[in-house]
């Protein structure tokens, strides 16, 4: 029986190093994926490598099962399928911790507060950006382009310079660039 290890975070800029690090000691392999959780397991590249990977009696370990889905019948289509196949789960952290042949109450219930947890990290995020909207604040990224930069892409593009030369010349993306001179001409 070998453990084979899955890391998942939801974005690309989350680390998995701690996960990792409770993982690679004990795993022969470890699959990483930085995908949300609420996908279907096919739309998972690193789930699907992982299953692809499995052999009879290896066993795929976690370090919580929210790892394995915030959606709770994702999740449990991922179980079901998992001990159809002979495949046991085990989870190392929180309340489903310890291996797992077959689903169970304890399993189920984790899964569905994982899927909770994530309703409450998306409704505190929109909660937190309306605040801040009401404050006057606005949330995302700061522009790249002020006004400035944005003459001079006007500029540029009355003179009959290409996107991809302005953009260059201003240093900022070609998307920016397109976006400001769209803008521009839909205004005028």
């Amino acid at each position: 029986m070998a453990l084979v290890g899955l890391v998942r975070v939801s974005t690309k800029s989350q680390e998995t190093a701690r996960q990792h690090d409770v993982l690679d000691p004990i795993c022969v392999k470890v699959f990483e994926e930085k995908v949300s959780g609420k996908l279907r397991a096919v739309d998972r590249p690193g789930l699907t490598a992982a299953l692809n990977y499995l052999r009879d009696d290896d066993m795929l370990t976690v370090q919580d099962a929210k790892r394995l889905g915030r959606n709770l019948l994702e999740g449990l289509i991922v179980l079901n399928d998992l001990f159809q196949r002979g495949i046991a789960v085990k989870i190392l952290e929180g309340i489903a911790a310890g291996e797992h042949t077959e689903r169970s109450l304890i399993l189920d219930l984790a899964l569905a507060l994982a899927e909770d947890q994530r309703r409450d990290i998306v409704r505190n995020t929109k909660d937190g950006l309306e605040a801040a909207r009401r404050r006057g604040r606005v949330g995302g990224r700061p522009t790249v382009v002020d006004d400035d930069r944005r003459r001079a892409i006007l500029a540029r593009r009355n003179e009959g310079e290409s996107l991809r030369v302005i953009a260059a010349g201003v240093g900022v993306s070609l998307a920016v660039v397109h976006r400001i001179v769209t803008e521009h001409e839909t205004a005028a």
